[in-house]
């Protein structure tokens, strides 16, 4: 798979090494955003000839135990990480990694979501913050003491060490055990700033900058004289890879929109006339039935997503084999659908995507991923480089799969038509009360569970019915949206007038973590 690499010959900016936390991009993410260049390595991939092209160091998150690292890989860590003569700053378990590296000690203690932190020493590291905050914690274990060579910045409210400083020679560590890369710490992303200040990390990257990069290395990479397939769904993603694509094959390229039946209401028209208009004529495939009796009576919906997948890919084999001079096959992959899939070495899956995990072993064409390392909104940002339209880059996300993963329990036509119609109230509500481009996404689910109502004077049941309305910026955090009440009320009459097999209608009201956007 192609992706995003070390960059040749480049020198400055930070070096994430990933060790498998589910915001390790997220992390790189936020430093973008600050203007400065990173990349992100898997701890197993580390190399001196890697670390050399950095200025500073940051460990991620994990899943993983300090104690679950065996004294080898520990070994092999401290000594490219110390010998670095790089700044470091740990997040999370990278906080735990670098303490016990230095001698300090773990002890297993959780915290989890919005924690209080009372900094005992005002450090750089802390500029433009309080000396109480609110932060996110998400761990298991916590650093409880340093050796004396470190100083403890501050304290979370149960106790852990929330920030500790080494000074080693000429260089510095810091350790936080609390997220600053998610939206739920406040003031994360000041602290960060204040990291690169303090590392002498130049401020000189921009997106534009990475999507040229992203062709240039595409060029050089292909047979531009081949042909490449490039499947698209009329979703920002999809789309924008296709213009990237269009960009390196020119007319060697095969753009194929195929309507799995599981698409929102009155998509499949809107789809192909926004393709039109930014000048790409899909070849469309009907492929409604085909996918439907694969996902009738499927209840775990991990096999539903691996079933999509699988028949996306059958039917781009099928186009494939009828002609030869295809070589490369594009996908709309981005970050979140990665990290997601548990693909990175280290990371939790949390749910198989159809264009990640999905994917069978035995189709072996080479996949090319132009936005495989890019967040949601990073790729709209692209889209509008590119001259994509506002009304499309305004679109909400939809998962690959469609509506399927919006059916929980046994699949039916029956309920994927319940969610399609309540979905567009939900949608056209939101719109009518302008609410609806302040929102990241907004849909709704149906499982099996029911619920007894009362119509036209007598009992029914009918299937509970749940609106999930959310608030995100990449698609890796996300909060519920505290929607009037007089809107809710609107969509809920409205669902249940037209709906007759929906008698009762919730609203969801978690935030991502700990739950996902989508429910399956």
């Amino acid at each position: 798979m192609l992706g995003v690499r070390v960059r040749e010959g480049f020198l400055g900016g930070i070096l994430v090494v990933d060790l498998g936390g589910q915001y390790t991009h997220l992390i790189s993410r936020r430093f973008r955003e600050l203007g400065v260049y990173t990349s992100v390595i898997p701890y197993k991939s580390l190399e001196k000839s890697i670390l050399s092209k950095f200025d500073a160091l940051v460990l991620s998150g994990s899943p993983l135990s300090v104690s679950e690292l065996d004294e080898a890989e520990l070994n092999k860590i401290s000594e490219l990480v110390f010998d670095s003569n790089k700044p470091i700053l740990g997040i999370c378990f990278g906080h735990q990694l670098l303490a016990k590296l230095l001698g300090g000690n773990i002890e297993r203690r959780m915290e989890f979501g919005r924690t209080g932190v009372r900094i005992l020493k005002r450090d750089p590291i802390f500029n433009g913050w309080d000396d109480f905050e609110f932060v996110w914690m998400s761990h298991n274990e916590c650093v409880t003491s340093l050796p004396n060579l470190g100083e403890v910045l501050a304290l979370s409210e149960n106790g852990c060490i929330a920030t500790f400083k080494v000074l080693r020679e000429s260089n510095v560590f810091y350790g936080v055990q609390f997220h600053p890369e998610v939206k739920h710490t406040v003031k994360g992303l000041r602290l960060l700033e204040n990291f690169l200040s303090i590392a002498g990390v130049a401020r000189n990257w921009s997106l534009s900058d990475y999507v040229d990069r992203i062709i240039k290395e595409m060029i050089n990479e292909v047979d531009v004289n081949a042909k490449a397939l490039v499947a698209v769904s009329g979703g920002i993603d999809s789309t924008v890879s296709a213009l990237i694509a269009k960009k390196v094959f020119k007319d060697k390229l095969i753009t194929v929109f195929v309507n799995h039946g599981l698409l929102r209401e009155g998509e499949v028209e809107e789809v192909l006339s926004n393709l039109r208009s930014l000048g790409i004529e899909p070849l469309y495939i009907d492929a409604e039935e085909r996918f439907l009796k694969l996902l009738e009576g499927v209840s775990d919906c991990e096999e539903r997503r691996k079933l999509i997948g699988e028949e996306f890919v059958k039917i781009f084999r099928e186009l494939i084999e009828r002609d030869p001079e295809i070589k490369y096959f594009v996908q709309g992959t981005t970050y979140p659908d990665v990290i997601e899939s548990g693909v990175v070495s280290g990371s939790s899956k949390i749910k198989t995507h159809h264009n990640v995990g999905g994917i069978p072993s035995w189709f072996k064409m080479r996949i090319l991923e132009p936005l495989r390392y890019l967040y949601k909104d990073e790729v709209r940002e692209v889209g509008r480089l590119l001259g994509l339209p506002e009304a499309l880059l305004k679109r909400h996300p939809f998962p690959g799969p469609g509506l399927a993963v919006r059916v929980i329990g046994t699949f039916t036509r029956e309920k994927l038509e319940i969610v399609r119609k309540a979905s567009k109230i939900v949608e056209d509500t939101l719109r009518e009360y302008g609410l609806y481009d302040s929102v990241w996404q907004a849909f709704a689910v149906v499982g099996d569970d029911m619920w007894v109502g009362v119509k036209g004077d007598e009992r029914d049941q009918g299937y509970i019915l749940t609106i999930r309305v959310v608030e995100s910026s990449d698609g890796m955090t996300a909060d519920w949206v505290r929607i009037p009440h007089e809107v809710l009320d609107v969509m809920s009459r409205r669902i249940t007038s037209s709906l007759s097999r929906v008698t009762t209608v919730t609203y969801a009201i978690t935030s991502k973590p700990p739950s996902t956007i989508e429910p399956c």
